[in-house]
């Protein structure tokens, strides 16, 4: 099955499990909108901040983490599905998309939720999750098989460019650009990272999350790694595979 047909069937899923999301923008443009999902009951109800993969390419969007989204519901969490700019140069566009759904979460779910201050990113999402953290603290971060390193990611040309595009600009502010938002250059934080790989990705390698981890820790942070054998890029974000066991902890931890 490729990739697209894999993650048209999880959202199709998703759209029948329920429960649906109301979508709420938090910006002018037409990407900066987020959709609200919550679990069954009066809360209110921890909540947690969705920020998908795609290597930041406009044919991806938030709609594949419905189904990471209806999980969570079923394990009685509210679920704010960010969409953002995405696309060539897209880099700071995107970062400043993520800091402005989080302050619009807090206007929308004030009465629903308890708390609202953890970061699900699952790839590019990784990346713009642990970012966010590092400018303005969060709860906590779930990175799911993250782009945490962007020097090694171009060195290894992942996604065919995507890293390169996704920067943009003119080459002699490229250093800085790729700085203001490169995961591993923001180290440390003060947000708790957990880090999750499966050792059969063979989109984002695990030793982005090993790079991140290592550095993370020689920094004096509070970062755990959990890496998962027999595990793929996209068995992290369907709830019917095991991997959601891991993320499930991670959340009650």
């Amino acid at each position: 099955m490729s990739t697209l047909d894999r993650l048209t069937a999880l959202t199709a899923w998703a759209d029948r499990r329920g429960p649906a999301g109301t979508r709420h923008a938090y910006g002018p443009e037409p990407d900066q909108h987020a959709t609200l999902r919550l679990p069954a009951g009066p809360g209110p109800h921890p909540v947690a901040v969705l920020l998908h993969g795609g290597f930041w390419r406009v044919a991806y969007g938030a709609e594949i983490m419905s189904g990471l989204a209806v999980g969570l519901a079923e394990i009685g969490w509210a679920s704010w599905n960010v969409e953002y700019r995405r696309g060539d140069g897209a880099a700071a566009a995107a970062a400043a998309d993520v800091e402005a759904a989080r302050v619009s979460l807090e206007r929308h779910t004030a009465p629903l939720a308890h708390h609202a201050g953890v970061l699900i990113g699952h790839s590019a999402g990784g990346q713009l999750a642990l970012v966010s953290a590092a400018g303005r603290p969060a709860a906590a971060v779930i990175a799911l098989a993250a782009v945490c390193d962007l020097t090694a990611a171009v060195d290894d040309d992942l996604g065919d460019g995507a890293v390169r595009a996704f920067l943009g600009g003119p080459a002699a502010t490229y250093a800085e650009r790729r700085s203001a938002v490169d995961p591993i250059a923001q180290l440390p934080t003060r947000t708790p990272v957990v880090l999750v790989h499966g050792n059969d990705d063979d989109r984002v390698p695990i030793n982005q999350s090993r790079a991140y981890h290592q550095a993370a820790r020689a920094a004096g942070m509070d970062c755990a790694l959990e890496e998962l054998p027999g595990t793929d890029h996209f068995d992290l974000i369907d709830p019917r595979s095991l991997a959601f066991g891991v993320l499930r902890r991670a959340l009650e931890r």
